[in-house]
């Protein structure tokens, strides 16, 4: 657990306090803790606040559409294409799955971009949980729709048979680690994004406290925080895609695991 130093009015200047895990309702069942966490509580009112999003805009279903119902139809357009060009028309029948994941994602990231707020997705036990999910959810799906014909994904055709070992090595290596290149991706984005945030936001503290001159050395990091702001509201939208539109490629493979 990282130890805050304070500026003035006792403000953490740590980049690292901000992904801190506090217990919020201590739980302990069979020697395991599965206490209530700040990471719990707002993995909660981002699923709140999707479920609430998506009700309200679509509850009139109106023929002019208003600016919720219009916002929700253009999500549900935009992933319902992503789903089609990448797994194919067969893998539609995961369209509410791969919608739920990349709103859960995207609103996460962007609810986390508030002050004080907590982004969860900048916990690699969060994004490695979904992305397991994923994993797993294919591979089953693979193995369910082509038995052990599934496993013709890790054998290329058309390799000489004396590479043939090597390279089906390099494929199941490939394969398996999809769930740590798939759950790093997203984690090491917001991570960084929101550390590199903080330290700018202490360099304000620093400067402001210095006097007038300081006040005036503020701006350049002030401003700096403005445009990386702007960045992460972009990288929060492009890595709930990334994640999304990699578990419709996976997803293609499931159902067709031929090369």
């Amino acid at each position: 657990m990282a130890t805050a130093e304070h500026a003035q009015g006792g403000f953490p200047v740590d980049p690292l306090h901000q992904f801190v895990v506090h217990k919020i309702v201590p739980l302990e069942i069979g020697g395991i803790d599965v206490s209530f966490t700040n990471s719990s509580l707002w993995m909660v009112v981002t699923a709140l606040v999707v479920t609430g999003f998506t009700v309200l805009a679509m509850g009139k279903r109106a023929v002019v559409p208003g600016r919720f119902q219009a916002a929700a139809e253009m999500f549900y357009d935009f992933i319902h294409k992503m789903v089609e060009d990448n797994a194919g028309h067969h893998a539609m029948r995961f369209f509410p799955f791969v919608f739920t994941l990349f709103m859960f994602i995207f609103f996460a990231n962007m609810i986390g971009l508030y002050p004080y707020a907590f982004t969860v997705t900048s916990h690699i036990i969060v994004t490695f949980a979904l992305a397991i999910t994923v994993f797993l959810g294919v591979t089953l799906t693979g193995l369910y729709l082509h038995g052990f014909k599934f496993f013709g994904l890790f054998v290329p055709s058309g390799v000489p048979i004396v590479l043939l070992p090597l390279v089906v090595a390099i494929e199941v290596i490939s394969y398996v680690s999809r769930p740590i290149s798939h759950s790093v991706r997203l984690f090491a984005n917001m991570l960084a994004g929101h550390i590199t945030l903080k330290v700018f936001a202490g360099f304000v503290i620093t400067f402001t406290s210095m006097g007038a001159a300081g006040w005036a050395g503020a701006t350049l990091p002030l401003a700096m925080i403005v445009a990386l702001t702007a960045l992460e509201v972009l990288v929060a939208a492009l890595q709930a895609y990334v994640f999304a539109i990699l578990t419709c490629m996976y997803l293609h493979d499931a159902m067709h695991p031929g090369h």
